[in-house]
């Protein structure tokens, strides 16, 4: 497979009525847009927003999962467009020269206590989960509690009873134990008790931006520890502080702010945990990477650090496909 390979690993659609991603059209990765930047394939997420904890809102919370993860599926022709639930397969779809589809769920509010819902998910295609979103669920404490949900600082301590044993289902079935989102305790005790490697898909560094979804130098040494990864993301309230009062709300963000993140990172833990995602259509857009068109721009911030063909590869998809072969492999 091509070492510039790259992959953009945390996507979110519009739902519901989501616009036909074969054309251009108002979202920041549809087709056209991939194939003018380069973006050789993405992970398009089934995202569930935290609702009521009860059995209305768990079915209401499934169903919509369901249906996004059936969708996505649908977006792939088999010839231009591939969809690749494992590693080979997506290795399969870069050579023969197709966009690759993948697909993945955020927040675990969707399983309910239904732990058969991981082989489900896996059935449809999804290759990880992410745990929590923002406010807690029934597995874990989420990095950033809502209290117009009745959330406390913490309420299991990091993972729940359920959250452990969603982690073994996660291990499996073969998929990937995301933990974006999730609050520190929970984060440290999935990647010890995972038997894969777990991925923070969508964060940043929290040394060079305290914000509550980042994750700071601890965190990162338990990353590498367990073999993990830690995708630097390009969404600007993670990467910069914001301005003193009087001016806008949020610090204008660059490429150049993505990659002090990732040198960060990779002084930290080295390049074999580091990598990269947008969360385009998800709060996702920086100066320099707005929008999958732009993907050039990302690259080149990076070369212009000192980052080789190797280590670029390593970061746009390498290191993904080591956890993703990992995941698998767990499986059974």
């Amino acid at each position: 497979m091509s070492a510039m390979f790259t992959l953009d690993t945390h996507v979110d659609i519009r739902w519901p009525n989501p616009p036909d991603p074969r054309l251009e059209g108002p979202m920041r990765v549809d087709f056209p847009k991939m194939e003018r930047g380069g973006l050789r394939g993405a992970v398009f997420i089934a995202y569930v927003p935290q609702g009521r904890r009860d059995a209305a809102g768990h079915a209401e919370a499934a169903a919509r999962a369901e249906a996004m993860l059936r969708h996505i599926r649908s977006r792939a022709d088999g010839l231009a467009r591939r969809f690749c639930a494992t590693a080979a397969e997506l290795e399969a779809a870069v050579e023969a020269g197709a966009l690759a589809v993948l697909s993945a769920v955020e927040n675990g509010y969707a399983m309910g206590g239904d732990l058969g819902a991981v082989a489900r998910w896996r059935a449809l295609g999804a290759c990880y989960l992410t745990l929590t979103h923002d406010g807690h669920n029934d597995l874990s404490d989420s990095a950033r509690p809502k209290a117009s949900l009745g959330d406390q600082a913490m309420e299991h301590g990091g993972l729940s009873a359920l959250g452990r044993d969603a982690v073994g289902a996660l291990n499996r079935a073969g998929m990937m134990v995301d933990v974006s989102h999730v609050s520190k305790a929970g984060m440290m005790q999935a990647a010890e008790l995972s038997r894969s490697p777990v991925v923070a898909t969508h964060t940043a560094c929290r040394a060079l931006r305290d914000h509550p979804r980042n994750i700071d130098d601890e965190q990162l040494d338990a990353l590498r520890r367990v073999g993990g990864l830690v995708q630097v993301t390009a969404v600007s309230a993670f990467l910069r502080d914001p301005p003193p009062a009087g001016r806008a709300a949020v610090a204008e963000a660059g490429v150049e702010d993505m990659a002090d993140h990732v040198d960060h990172a990779v002084r930290r833990i080295g390049v074999e945990h580091v990598g990269l995602s947008s969360d385009f259509d998800g709060g996702g857009g920086v100066r320099g990477w707005e929008n999958a068109a732009e993907t050039g721009g990302l690259t080149a911030a990076l070369r212009a650090r000192g980052y080789g063909p190797r280590e670029v590869g390593l970061l746009w998809s390498g290191n993904f496909l080591r956890v993703m072969r990992a995941a698998e492999a767990t499986a059974g």
